[in-house]
């Protein structure tokens, strides 16, 4: 029996922070309530509308999708303070598809054009929108409540017959709402009914749901909090507890109208919901065409650009080459895709064009036409990609080509495409910023005005799952025994806990999303709707990729959806490629490089990977040097395996490279398919092409196969299992041979990785490596350039540099550029956009001028010659500081003549421009000297604090480089541990400067710390426990030196010290602590804890042949570090002991490599200068 009230006035948590229904419970709770129809009208925004719909229609109910609006006082482009920031509400309802794109376009205007506090639209762009769409008062807010509450009904009268003009006779109402709590509400009820005899207008009767059930007060009270910035006990504050918004029943609604004796206003509302009748179209994409030239036909088109352009790249094109260009162009044709392909290769070529680095990932590298396009950088031929990983004829979405573009430029590209197809028809696609669990507690927290400090101690205690995966606060309590026994335990936990429960996963705001790029072949408004940025000034759309892309649900509005997403490394890698066109004169084409450069597969084999795409953790470095990696396939296969789980085969990977004759296959028919990957699966296209060799699969089938795996569908698994042996079977395969090879591929399942996305991956990888191995000090500079937003990552590339002895210069005023600047192949200074304080402005007119008058000769002449109101005490004290005045003066009497230097300025500015320095163009005899006080000459701890405090790190010098010479023995340095030259779990000393300090209370409450520990080398982050800090609290502070012992710890594959004790430093007696140490060690309470020994490695001279020694040579020169090695060669009955220049760090893989030449027990560790070993 269809329900005889439908709820008209509904709010979800998409009105942000105010509305608290999630929009699948919402229609789970309809179903409960038995409705048959229910609407959804958030405040001025459609963001969940067609998640709503599909809801809606999975559940069987009708969805009526509609807004409340905000109306301007006057035009929505009128926006004066005072006057313009109030506003009033109105409700709208669909009828059809006509008013579902009516409410789009008024969403869309209000945000991008009537936005003032509220989105807002006016009286008479509604009118020109009304088509379609039934009006509705709204609440008390609504224009007419607002002149009843004031006593103006005659005007009240009028604006309900102007509304009722709008949207035509019958289709507007006036709106009594179910709120018998509020008396305003009462009397108006009654004064809407009056106005509606009196005006013959219906009524309808609602509820402005924002929550579901009674019970759910609070918590959106509590979210209204969160939105003001409340606490719930504030008296002052917008408070909805007085009443109840939740979804009520039908009964409920009926009993109230008989109260109020309008039946009417309960049938409307049926009425209303039989009259809206939306039919979404969700399942056709709307491409925009591409414009070929000459009106020619694009499927003509494509097929011309592809064959011209692999031609290009390949000199020619083999009957293999034309044999699946010709495959792919039919399938991509026939399926109406190739105007897609030909707009991505548009824009990408766009971007080559103007020197963008620009690339794909996944799976498009499986085509030979995104290849042949220039889409790809990656010729699937060569890697052995099947195109169906990409595309089959089967396949009910269309392909998705997701592109990388340098991040630095990323926007240039999209600037180009809005350019291309129209502003209106280009948009970055919107994405919701949920409250996660963690967040939800600390909001709870503090809006009910308790300690911060307790819910941060909730929040710890709720887990990450693995990989990232979300664990929900009702999850954590059942899986947490701790937790849940704080739960249950503490009245205030358990409230902060419920509350945040209910509010978890609510959306919180909305933002751009990271890559996606939404375009249409009309205007965006005529398919979805649009505002702008909360942030910032770019259109966005309301809908989010869930609503927009069909790769990602079935049923969307199925507009193109592009991805741009900025890489870093990208960026990296185009500002080296313009510094060796500057430098060099060479103009460098990446996709030309030589793929087999030993300068490259050096640099890797070495573990010099910080920089590298994709290579650079220093879990994955030292696997490379184990790996000795010398072809691109080694660094796909790196790619893939480097992760959870398949980790576990790189030993396996490794061992079978260094050893060709432990290869083995499945089946000799696999040879070809897994020669590369010395006879083990590794990747998903392993599996189709295993399939498709051995059962006789079709390529499309293989790929049903490959998904079905992925899955690990238990269903799927048994009927793929039998379909895969029956098909060994008739290929001649024995049956006992079949069912070795599916449990050979049957774990694979777990693990596989997208052989096109690790192919991408591996070319951006080689060619970051080839521009640093091949042009270090220009990759570095561009590295530094990229990350200057990031002190630690630059602090990270200093070191670096030095160990590949390029020297990292202090900025200086006729040498820096903007950017981190490339000297010579030796050295790199700091450009001056690096200079805290020092603005955009300043630093573009000192590099103009000294482009156009030549280098600054003095002091003077730089103050003269630099015109800008931004030249100023503040920017010239930042120049000073930072060294990038050095050449005119010594820095601390230039910081004490700050006044003569600014009052040079002035005086130079005011007879500039009084003419007095010239007449008729000749020279003036007058001229302004520039005279400093004599004062001392800053000491070198000064100029090093003076270059942290602008720069962000010490760059001249270091503060412990003088004193780190005493403590080189026993300690090891910061970039030995970051580059694992120690093993995990290892005890070691380390000492150095404390540059910051990060506070935190444990799950006991109780302070700990996460310290940065920075000595000449690097720095890293030490973790100093609660116990350790109640021991010593005076020592933990910035710019103490410290000595301290720990253990190493690698979670996360960022090395990290755990310290367990820890010693100041005074740096005018630094020897002093190593007394301390010593007693320590004599008195039994440190043991096993130093970095330097001596290496003994016993040999018998019978078996010590060339072989031997050269491959001991290899692995002493591979693991350079500071412990020395001997030799004690054992010869006729004597031990004859050998002093090598081999100076190693040494660790268990060490050890391991060392072992299996000579044997093992045959390696003995000593310590120096009567300082004990740590374990290994």
């Amino acid at each position: 029996m269809p329900s005889r009230f439908i709820h008209l006035h509904v709010h979800s948590h998409y009105s942000l922070l105010d509305g608290l229904s999630k929009v699948p419970d919402l229609v789970k709770r309809a179903k409960e309530l038995r409705m048959d129809a229910i609407a959804l009208t958030d405040h001025g925004v459609m963001y969940g509308a067609i998640e709503f719909y599909k809801e809606c229609r999975h559940a069987g109910i009708k969805p009526i999708i509609g807004m409340e609006v905000y109306i301007a006082p006057r035009k929505l482009t009128d926006k004066k303070p005072g006057i313009d920031a109030k506003n009033n509400h109105l409700l709208l309802l669909a009828q059809n598809e006509i008013g579902y794109k009516n409410l789009i376009k008024l969403t869309s205007k209000a945000h991008i054009e009537g936005f003032y506090y509220r989105p807002r639209i006016d009286n008479e762009y509604l009118n020109e929108h009304a088509e379609g769409l039934i009006g509705a008062s709204a609440c008390l807010k609504g224009k007419i409540p607002q002149l009843l509450l004031e006593n103006r009904y005659s005007e009240a009268r009028e604006t309900a017959l102007f509304y009722e003009r709008i949207f035509g006779k019958g289709n507007f109402y006036l709106e009594l709402e179910h709120h018998p709590e509020i008396q305003e509400q009462n009397k108006i009820n009654k004064l809407l009914i009056k106005l509606s005899q009196d005006a013959k207008l219906p009524l309808i009767l609602t509820k402005d749901s924002h929550y579901l059930y009674p019970d759910d007060k609070e918590a959106q009270d509590a979210l209204v909090c969160i939105q003001t910035g409340k606490t719930m006990d504030d008296k002052k504050r917008l408070n909805m507890t007085g009443f109840d918004t939740s979804l009520v029943n039908e009964n409920v609604m009926l009993e109230y109208a008989r109260e109020l004796n309008c039946p009417e206003a309960i049938e409307n509302t049926r009425k209303i919901a039989d009259e809206c009748k939306i039919e979404l179209d969700l399942t056709t994409w709307h491409f925009p065409k591409f414009a070929v030239p000459n009106s020619r036909p694009s499927d003509e088109y494509i097929r011309e650009l592809t064959y011209s352009g692999l031609k290009k790249k390949e000199g020619q094109i083999t009957p293999d080459d034309k044999q699946r260009l010709d495959y792919e162009l039919d399938i991509i044709i026939s399926k109406k895709y190739h105007d897609y392909f030909l707009i991505v290769a548009d824009f990408m070529k766009w971007a080559h064009d103007q020197g963008i680095i620009a690339t794909t990932r996944g799976s498009a590298s499986g085509s030979l036409v995104s290849y042949a396009l220039g889409i790809t950088s990656v010729n699937p031929l060569h890697f052995q990609l099947p195109f169906e990983r990409f595309l089959t004829k089967k396949r009910p979405t269309p392909p998705d080509i997701d592109c990388d573009i340098q991040d630095s430029r990323r926007g240039e590209v999209i600037e180009y495409v809005r350019n291309k197809y129209g502003k209106r028809q280009v948009a970055n696609i919107g994405t919701f910023g949920t409250m996660k669990a963690r967040a939800a507690v600390r909001d709870i927290t503090r809006v009910l005005g308790l300690p911060y400090a307790m819910g941060d101690k909730i929040a710890k205690m709720i887990p990450q799952g693995p990989q990232g995966s979300y664990i929900s606060i009702e999850k954590a309590i059942e899986i947490n025994p701790e937790l849940k026994q704080f739960y249950e335990s503490d009245a205030h936990v358990k409230k902060i806990m419920n509350l945040a429960k209910k509010i978890e996963r609510c959306v919180r705001h909305v933002s751009v999303h990271a890559a996606g790029v939404v375009i249409a072949p009309d205007k965006l408004t005529n398919f979805l709707p649009l505002q702008i940025e909360p942030k910032g000034e770019e259109i966005i759309t309301q809908y989010d990729m869930h609503a927009i892309d069909p790769n990602i649900e079935e049923e969307t509005v199925g507009l193109l959806k592009a991805d741009f997403l900025g890489i870093r490394n990208l960026s990296i890698l185009g500002i080296a490629k313009e510094i060796v066109k500057h430098t060099k004169k060479i103009e460098i084409d990446l996709e030309k490089i030589p793929w087999d450069d030993k300068k490259t597969f050096k640099l890797l084999s070495h573990g010099r990977t910080m920089g590298v795409f994709q290579l650079s953790s220093s879990g994955m470095t030292r696997y490379l040097k184990e790996l000795i990696p010398d072809n691109i396939y080694d660094i796909m296969a790196m790619v893939a395996l480097y992760r959870p789980g398949p980790m576990e085969i790189i030993p396996e990977y490794i061992r079978r490279k260094k050893d060709p004759s432990s290869i083995t296959y499945p089946h000799p028919k696999l040879k070809d398919i897994l020669e590369r990957t010395y006879g083990l699966l590794i990747y998903q296209d392993d599996v189709m092409l295993t399939a498709m060799t051995l059962a006789g699969y079709e390529a499309e089938e293989a790929d049903e196969f490959r998904k079905a795996m992925g899955k690990k569908i238990k269903s799927l698994m048994v009927k793929q299992k039998i379909k895969f042996i029956e098909g060994c079977k008739k290929n001649g395969l024995e049956n006992s041979k079949a069912q070795e090879i599916w449990s050979y591929i049957e774990p694979f399942a777990g693990y596989g990785f997208n052989k096109a996305h690790s192919s991408s991956y591996a070319v951006v990888a080689y060619q970051t490596a080839y521009m640093k191995a091949n042009y270090p000090s220009e990759f570095m500079a561009a590295l530094m350039t990229a990350e200057s937003d990031n002190t630690g990552k630059i602090v990270e590339a200093v070191a670096e540099c030095e160990k590949m002895s390029i020297d990292v210069l202090a900025p200086n005023i006729n040498e820096s550029l903007a950017n981190f600047t490339y000297i010579s192949d030796k050295a790199i200074r700091f450009g001056l956009k690096a200079i805290k304080n020092l603005g955009t402005d300043i630093v573009d007119t000192i590099i103009s001028e000294r482009k156009n008058g030549g280098i600054y000769i003095s002091l003077e002449d730089f103050l003269i010659r630099v015109h800008s109101k931004n030249l100023n005490k503040k920017s010239l004290e930042a120049l000073i500081k930072s060294g990038a005045m050095d050449a005119f003066g010594e820095r601390n009497q230039m910081i004490s003549n700050m006044n003569r230097l600014l009052a040079f300025i002035k005086t130079y500015e005011r007879e500039r421009n009084t003419g007095q320095f010239s007449l008729f163009g000749a020279k003036a005899e007058k001229k302004i000297v520039l005279t400093l006080d004599p004062t001392e000459a800053a000491e070198e701890k000064q100029k090093l604090i003076w270059e942290k405090e602008m720069l962000g790190l010490y760059v001249s010098s270091h503060p412990f480089k003088n004193i780190s010479g005493i403590f080189a023995k026993v300690t090891a340095n910061c970039s030995d541990v970051l580059d694992k030259q120690i093993t995990a779990g290892s005890n070691i000393y380390s000492a150095g400067i404390i540059t910051n300090i990060k506070k935190i209370f444990t799950k006991k409450n109780e302070l700990m710390m996460f310290v940065t520990l920075e000595d000449a080398t690097s720095a890293l982050e030490v973790i100093v426990f609660p116990k350790l800090l109640k021991k010593n609290p005076e020592i933990w502070q910035e710019d103490k030196f410290v000595f301290l012992s720990g253990k190493i710890s690698d979670k996360d594959d960022i090395p990290k010290i755990l310290a367990d004790r820890a010693y100041e430093i005074d740096p005018n007696n630094p020897q002093s602590v190593l007394k301390k140490i010593n007693h320590h060690v004599d008195n039994g309470e440190s043991q096993d804890k130093t970095t330097a020994r001596d290496i003994f490695i016993s040999v018998d001279a019978k078996n010590f042949n060339k072989k031997m020694h050269t491959d001991l040579k290899i692995i002493f020169e591979r693991n350079y570090g500071k412990n020395r090695v001997y030799l004690m060669v054992q010869q006729n009955g004597e031990i004859r002991k050998i002093v090598t220049n081999f100076y190693i760090s040494y660790n268990n893989e060490v050890q391991r490599q060392i072992e299996e030449l000579i044997g093992e027990r045959n390696i003995r560790i000593k310590m120096r200068n009567n300082l004990p070993i740590y374990k290994q």
